[in-house]
């Protein structure tokens, strides 16, 4: 009975062995689940997060066009307020005009409105471009003929139909004018084709 005793113990022994390594191998297994829901939690959080950002960037992008639009449009406030004044000094020398019988008034009254209207203008950047005698440059000025002048050297812009304006450095209109060329010589009147 001795050696089933023996037996008895070994196989005792054995399994008492075995759940030990279980629980040793059990709480690696723990670790890593508990370290694999803490991941997923962190997952889920920068998800949200992520969500919460895009959303704001959304709202955002909405706000900005809505602020551009509004730029847009209003862009023009403050130089349309400059100019009521010019507009309200307009009206007064209209009604000036129809009352009055001599028109003097009438004139310094519209003098006085367009040199407060050029200097609304000047304000914001606007300068003419003063071509009479310049050379003609087409970046600058739009030639809409071409005449002879015997007085004036070829390509120079001697006459301005209608005044060019620069905005700062940019061309909003070009000068309207009129270029001279060389005058064509007349065999006949040429003093060195006949000798």
């Amino acid at each position: 009975m001795t050696k089933i005793k023996v037996k008895e113990e070994q196989p005792e022994s054995q399994p008492s062995s075995e759940p030990q390594e279980v629980k040793e191998a059990a709480a690696p297994e723990t670790e890593m689940e508990t370290r694999l829901e803490e991941k997923e939690k962190e997952a889920r959080e920068n998800y949200d997060r992520y969500l919460r950002l895009s959303a704001e960037m959304e709202n955002f992008k909405k706000r900005v066009e809505k602020e551009k639009g509004e730029t847009y449009k209003f862009a023009n406030e403050n130089l349309l307020k400059d100019l009521l004044p010019v507009l309200d000094n307009l009206e007064r020398a209209l009604e000036h005009g129809r009352e009055v019988k001599n028109n003097q008034g009438l004139l310094e009254g519209v003098e006085m409105t367009f040199k407060g209207f050029w200097g609304v203008l000047e304000k914001y950047g606007l300068t003419i471009i003063d071509a009479l005698g310049e050379e003609f440059d087409p970046n600058r000025h739009e030639a809409v003929m071409v005449q002879e002048d015997a007085q004036s050297p070829p390509n120079v812009v001697i006459r301005q139909l209608q005044k060019g304006y620069w905005l700062h450095n940019r061309l909003i209109r070009p000068a309207m004018v009129i270029v001279s060329k060389k005058p064509e010589i007349n065999p006949e009147e040429d003093p060195e084709a006949q000798s």
